[in-house]
């Protein structure tokens, strides 16, 4: 098995993405709004995927964490709100906050089963910090890692009780960006110290399955190496000092952060340390270029893989509309 995740061109497989998936065999696949139209054409892609290979338990994921980042959208998908919803709640009422960030997540997570996702690369845990690039902006959960770390737990849990795994992002932290990965390199130079604020969610939610790293360079800690390619980042702060011991991605190494072709960037995040390569954009020559530059995946790989689909699965009997309108009721506090 090739230790990538895959992106697909459409809203059907092509012959060479299916016998190309067929050789490679790789650990997972992303959709994008690219690849989804309709409730029944989005599942018979992700049935096709798992036919592939003979697995009912796949990894297929999406970014679908609510606000600006949604890839399954209205009409045919509800529409939920951003992180910022919660946070907002949080400062009038703690628990309302964190019951209305899992019912949402629960309604959300049903949503993904019923279209074959079994991962949403959801909650982020970066802190909202002021003057920084609105990247994170209304994703964040809040300025207070304990607040943060409570909200995501919530979102974690609910999406669980609909039988889909979260990840949490962007490990160790994209709250200080003052620019936006995905066209350039941030270059964040809080001390250690002051960065010690940014890991503490991350390493308050350390046993969650699942991880996605950030685009970031720290110089605290590499002055050279963004966190995703830097051994150091992942292998003593990300492992060690949060302590997380999950399935590790890089973030998609197709973003504008990143310097050199996707094949070798993703041979280099795998060298640094991360489990799994994520590459978005479904370009075959890509695609191709990272199963030959990638080792077979590691044991240790292996078993965090599984160990993170076991957390997907059938879903905890519910009424959708029943979850979004407690959800509902709970958001109008803010207004009363």
């Amino acid at each position: 098995m090739v230790p990538a995740i895959f992106g697909l061109s459409g809203l059907t497989l092509t012959d060479d993405e299916r016998a190309f998936f067929r050789d490679a065999d790789p650990a997972g696949y992303i959709l994008f709004g690219r690849n989804v139209e309709s409730r029944v054409q989005v599942r018979a892609l992700t049935d096709e995927l798992r036919s592939i290979h003979g697995r009912d338990r796949l990894f297929v994921c999406i970014d679908q964490e609510g606000g600006r980042v949604a890839r399954m959208k209205p009409p045919t998908w509800g529409a939920y709100p951003p992180g910022e919803a919660f946070d907002r709640l949080y400062r009038l009422a703690p628990a309302s906050a964190i019951e209305a960030a899992r019912l949402n997540a629960q309604a959300l997570g049903l949503d993904l089963a019923e279209a074959g996702v079994s991962v949403d690369l959801h909650p982020p845990l970066d802190l909202r910090h002021p003057g920084a690039h609105d990247i994170t902006g209304d994703r964040a959960l809040g300025a207070d890692p304990m607040q943060v770390a409570a909200l995501g737990r919530a979102i974690l849990d609910g999406l669980g009780r609909s039988g889909v795994a979260g990840c949490i992002k962007h490990i160790p932290g994209h709250g200080r960006a003052l620019a936006d990965s995905h066209k350039e390199l941030p270059t964040v130079t809080a001390s250690a110290e002051e960065l010690e604020l940014d890991i503490a969610p991350f390493r308050a939610l350390s046993t969650t399955p699942i991880g996605m790293t950030a685009h970031v360079r720290y110089t605290a800690w590499d002055g050279e190496f963004p966190g995703t390619l830097s051994p150091f980042v992942v292998q003593e702060i990300i492992r060690k000092a949060i302590g997380f011991s999950g399935l590790l991605l890089t973030d998609d190494l197709d973003m504008q952060a990143l310097v050199g072709s996707v094949p070798e960037l993703a041979a280099q995040g795998i060298a640094a340390g991360c489990d799994i390569a994520l590459n978005c954009w479904a370009k075959m020559d890509d695609m191709v270029g990272i199963a030959q530059a990638l080792p077979v995946m590691a044991a240790e790989t292996a078993a965090r893989l599984d160990a993170a689909l076991a957390m997907t699965g059938p879903a905890t009997e519910a009424d959708h509309a029943d979850l979004l309108a407690r959800r509902d009721a709970l958001l109008a506090l803010q207004a009363a």
